[in-house]
């Protein structure tokens, strides 16, 4: 191995292949139209397919990639494949299982047919004479290398970026060859300002003198256009909160200002950087034409709706985003989950805080392998939780007092026993999944969660759970009238700001809504509050009145009147002790320390 690359967790030496998937005589018809042949692709493997043949995982990559994902191409090479922090024995795609394919993408100018190819009606290179491609192009290409490379289905397709747009299209395009599509800060169409910003790195290539229609010779080709667009584009990757952290207003080798033109301030000669050194690997051409499959890419346009074109995939999803990402938007990839959820499709999400923008799915290997590791096992093994939960090295949380009174409830079985197999269950605040992992194994449900908390989210991802990061408050206008079977939302009533919104709103989807909360009227909180004056503190309610999560202190006769008011009928009302999952038949107002209601409203 090179100096300067960790020995650790590395694929060692890879070497990149090609190999031709369309021959000149029987060209590729593409979206547009025209036809394209020959079409060589350069590809790279990591790991081996197992005999059942059910390991493959192919990564797609973004804009600027190329095959070589993982390791170094020579013992003499110091810089390792673009997400080598992510693809390796033991990292979060782990090549110890699974069978890893990463392919140059139609277009490009790495290996596989793009504009620099030689154009075999002219012996020159193609220029600006390469047709227009298209992300369905580009998927369409890769899966005839993966037919040629004896790939019978995908364990998962993975991709950021233009990537998670070639994993949408994967999952999309072929339903049947996809078992899961781990789509990473992307989206399902750019915005106008994500276009403005491709048009203008465009014009800076077709304006640079050196241009020539697209026939430039190597070497002199648009450099200066070519460096401006990767300086529009590169801001674009980053977060003004990240870029401030970076940089702020630091000058770079000086002290004072020059009152010149020269680039002068930290960030001017990182971007200087940036474009430089995207020159001397990348093709301008290549850049005109993988921009504009981007902008093409519209699954609305092309379907007439999200619904619509997911409705026929049959792939578990897992979408993430980026809080900071403001080029491919949080509210993006929430459309995208909205969506699946409104289909019915198996579903995760999370938006993980990072202040890196869209380049943290370069830049967030620890927390983003955290999740691709956890989805990938739980998808190929979804009974071994064992196994799921202890990859990537996880450590135990220490989990708060409030944490812990809340996952060791009583309430937790008795809900258990309200539910009937076979159902469809919605658990609101679910927590770590614990609940709905008893009611998958004991009662064959069919169980999705919200959550909140990032960690949580992960918890459930572990357990092969579909689960939505998700404010309760913001509603649940992704899933149908009368989604589910149940809504579950235990002991997290007192929680919420609009209890009444949201009660309604869980009404709505599930036919039947069980609710469980801690009685503010047991007799010890009465009994402390008269005897001592200040808040109540018992080991049912931990927190002290400051750092409580608590913020309505309601009895059952307050939800008595609660649920009158609404119009709500009541099936069932269980007050529980501490301990005993016996009903409080006794004067329960003043003895019950909590209570399970079983609600549903026509």
């Amino acid at each position: 191995m090179p100096r300067g690359v960790s020995h650790c967790g590395s694929v060692g030496v890879v070497k990149t292949e090609t190999m031709r998937v369309i021959e000149r005589d029987e060209p590729l018809e593409l979206e547009s139209g025209k036809r394209l042949g020959p079409i060589d692709v350069a590809y790279e493997t990591y790991g081996k397919l197992n005999e059942a043949g059910d390991n493959a995982v192919l990564i797609c990559h973004a804009l600027s990639g190329n095959a070589h994902v993982a390791g170094v191409n020579s013992p003499e090479d110091k810089k390792t494949g673009w997400w080598d922090v992510m693809v390796g024995p033991g990292k979060g795609i782990d090549t110890n299982k699974y069978f890893v394919i990463c392919s140059n993408f139609l277009g490009g100018c790495s290996g596989t047919t793009g504009p620099s190819s030689i154009n075999p009606q002219t012996q020159k290179p193609y220029g600006l004479d390469f047709p227009i491609i298209t992300i369905a192009d580009m998927v369409k290409v890769q899966k005839l290398l993966l037919d040629k490379l004896g790939i019978k289905k995908l364990l998962s397709v993975i991709g950021g970026s233009i990537g998670g747009m070639q994993v949408l299209q994967w999952a999309i395009a072929y339903p049947d060859f996809v078992k899961s599509a781990i789509a990473v800060a992307t989206a399902a169409h750019l915005g106008a300002q994500s276009i403005a910003f491709d048009a203008v790195g465009r014009n800076a290539i077709l304006a640079d003198p050196n241009f020539a229609a697209g026939q430039y010779p190597q070497g002199k080709g648009p450099d200066v256009g070519l460096a401006i667009a990767r300086m529009i584009g590169h801001i674009t990757y980053l977060s003004e909160q990240g870029m401030r952290a970076k940089f702020g207003r630091e000058l770079r080798g000086a002290e004072s200002y020059s009152y010149d033109f020269n680039s002068e301030f930290a960030v001017e000669t990182y971007l200087d950087y940036q474009g430089q050194s995207f020159v001397e690997r990348f093709d301008a051409d290549s850049y005109l034409y993988i921009t504009k499959a981007s902008d093409y890419f519209d699954l609305q346009k092309d379907y007439g709706s999200l619904e619509k074109a997911f409705a026929k995939t049959k792939s578990r999803f897992l979408i993430i985003s980026f809080a900071s990402d403001w080029l491919y938007t949080p509210a993006q990839s929430k459309a995208m989950v909205d969506a699946l959820a409104a289909v019915g499709k198996d579903v995760s999400y999370c938006d993980i805080a990072s202040p890196y923008g869209h380049d943290a799915f370069l830049l967030e290997p620890e927390v983003l392998g955290k999740f691709l590791c956890c989805f990938l096992q739980a998808t190929f093994k979804p009974g071994d939780e064992q196994q799921a939960c202890s990859c990537y090295a996880r450590n135990i949380r220490q989990i708060g007092q409030f944490e812990q009174a809340h996952r060791a409830r009583v309430d937790y079985e008795r809900i258990g026993s309200l539910i009937e197999p076979e159902s469809s269950v919605l658990d609101v605040g679910c927590g770590d999944g614990q609940l709905l992992v008893n009611l998958v194994r004991d009662k064959n449900i069919k169980g999705s969660g919200i959550e909140i908390d990032q960690e949580l989210v992960l918890d459930c991802v572990c357990r092969h759970l579909p689960i939505i990061q998700q404010n309760v408050e913001q509603g649940l206008r992704f899933y149908g009238d009368k989604s589910f079977d149940y809504v579950i939302l235990s002991q997290t009533l007192q929680t919420v700001k609009e209890p009444e919104k949201v009660f309604k709103e869980l009404l709505r989807v599930g036919r039947k809504v069980i609710v469980s909360f801690p009685n503010f009227a047991h007799w010890r909180c009465r009994a402390q509050l008269f005897f001592t004056g200040k808040a109540p503190l018992t080991k049912q309610l931990p927190c002290e009145w400051h750092n409580s999560p608590n913020i309505h202190f309601l009895s059952l006769k307050d939800f008595d009147q609660f649920c009158d008011k609404l119009g709500v009928k009541v099936e069932k009302k269980i007050p529980l002790g501490k301990a005993k999952i016996a009903p409080v038949r006794f004067a329960p107002n003043l003895l019950a320390e909590q209570v399970i209601y079983v609600t549903s409203k026509d």
